[in-house]
Formats: C-alpha cells, sequence, structure tokens
C-alpha cells in the first residue's frame, strides 16, 4: 500500500474518474473526485454527421480521445450507420491505448497508434502516409491544431469535426475551494489528466492556484505539463507513459522517493 495516507485529488470528468480513482485506492490513497471538466454535446451534430455519412470518401479517421470515439459510436447509432460496413478500406488512427481500446471494443480495427501518445506523435506516425489522401478528425471544439495543421503540410486533405466540447463544471467551484481550503484535510496531491483539466482547474480557484506550494501537481503528459507551466504552476510528478497507469505509477514513484511536501497523514 505505498500510497497509504496519502490524500489524492482527482479532477478527471464524473463519468472517468473511476478507473483513475480506483487504481489510487488499491495502492491505498484516500482519494477525493472533483470534476474540473465536464463533458457536454457540441452545439451542432451537422459536422460530425456529415462526416460519417461520407466515411467511405476518407482514407483515414483520427480519433483523439476515448470521449470523442463514445460521441462518434453514438452518432452512428442515430444515424443508423455500421461503421464497421462503411468502408473496408478506411485506417483507423488512435493517440493511444485508452482511445484504441475504446474503438476496438465496438468492433473496428486500430491500424496505427503512436509511441507517444500526444499529437504530435500522431503526427510523425501519418506524415509520410497521407499525401493526396482524405483524412477525417474527430476531437472535442477547442483542441491543438497541431495535427490537421501538419497533415495538411504532408499534403493531406483534413476534415475537423467536432464530437464533443469541454466545460468548466460551475458546480465543483464551491466543493473544490473548500477542500483546498481545509488544511486537515485538503489533498497532497492534484492529478491533471488534460490541459483542459489545468484550464479549468484554476477558473475554479482563480488566484489561490498559484497559493498551492505544500500540493503536488501530477500531470498525465507534456502537453499538460507545458500547460502548467503556462499558469505559473509546476508539474512536480510527471508521467513517463502518457496514461492512466502511467500517471498512478508516476504518483507513486514520487512518494517512495519521499517527495519533498508529500506529507503522511
Amino acid at each position: 500500500m505505498p500510497l497509504k495516507g496519502i490524500r489524492v485529488l482527482v479532477g478527471r470528468a464524473r463519468h472517468q474518474a473511476g478507473a483513475l480513482s480506483n487504481e489510487l485506492r488499491k495502492l491505498g490513497a484516500t482519494v477525493l473526485e472533483i470534476p474540473f471538466i465536464e463533458i457536454r454535446k457540441p452545439r451542432s451534430f451537422k459536422p460530425l454527421d456529415s462526416g460519417l455519412r461520407n466515411l467511405e470518401n476518407y482514407d483515414w479517421l483520427i480519433l483523439t480521445s476515448a470521449n470523442g470515439v463514445q460521441a462518434m459510436w453514438e452518432r452512428l447509432d442515430r444515424l443508423k450507420l455500421d461503421a464497421t460496413k462503411l468502408s473496408s478500406g478506411l485506417r483507423v488512427a488512435a493517440i493511444g491505448p485508452a482511445t484504441k481500446k475504446a474503438i476496438e471494443q465496438r468492433g473496428t480495427k486500430v491500424d496505427v497508434v503512436p509511441r507517444e501518445y500526444v499529437a504530435e506523435s500522431v503526427v510523425r506516425s501519418l506524415r509520410n502516409r497521407v499525401k493526396g489522401k482524405r483524412v477525417l478528425l474527430v476531437r472535442a471544439k477547442v483542441a491543438r491544431d497541431v495535427i490537421p495543421n501538419e497533415l495538411r503540410k504532408a499534403g493531406a486533405r483534413v476534415d475537423v469535426v467536432e464530437a464533443y466540447e469541454t466545460v468548466v463544471p460551475q458546480s465543483s467551484r464551491t466543493r473544490l475551494r473548500s477542500a483546498l481550503a481545509n488544511l486537515g484535510r485538503r489533498p497532497h496531491i492534484v492529478t491533471f489528466t488534460s490541459s483542459s483539466t489545468v484550464k479549468n482547474f484554476v477558473a475554479l480557484v482563480g488566484r489561490r492556484a498559484l497559493g498551492l506550494k505544500d500540493i503536488h501537481l501530477a500531470s498525465i503528459g507534456p502537453v499538460t505539463s507545458a500547460t502548467l507551466r503556462e499558469f505559473g504552476l509546476r508539474a512536480d510528478i510527471k508521467a513517463k507513459e502518457f496514461t492512466i497507469p502511467g500517471l498512478v505509477e508516476a504518483i507513486v514513484r514520487a512518494v517512495e522517493a519521499n517527495a519533498r511536501s508529500v506529507k503522511r497523514l
């Protein structure tokens, strides 16, 4: 029980917190779940629906999150379309193992998963394979444009469609501020699993975020770490593998190394 006595705040969306929380609890951590992001449907499904109805015209489909996978398959069901029968020549790329698993659970083969689970690695994996090809990128409303910009430079025709959007869950504001203000029960570690969780955390907490010097901030990957730095925060704990298991491993490693200010109850 390497995390016994360690309080960890998990800020994933409510329906996704379980996987991270369960792994932390198995290792003895006391977990507090307060979502920093809320997943909502886009204002219009027209672009996504159009892309799905015309999948046979695309050579590549790129999905960048399990949320995108879920949203896409919900629309396929609503439109009464079967992804396995739409285009036998369609190749699929997933940004990481969680996205790959979500796609395969729905009966679709994944052809490419990059070595590192970030947009830049997706581009490296596909750059030499997309010249003259049509690519459908299914993603969140607000996301970095690394993939479409770089693949277009490589000669691809890329259509970007929004499958969902992330918003700040205002209902978390009071709970989060209360948790951070209680010196006897405040978390030792706060986890961040995307740039959106960082931005929304700062929006919820405000200037108090800069006063959390006694709390360790754990980042799932380099893009998330960069966003923390943009807001004047530090990524004290960094996952080597940019996945939930990788984040848990990094937390355990930091605690076992007696990281400063990570104190047991």
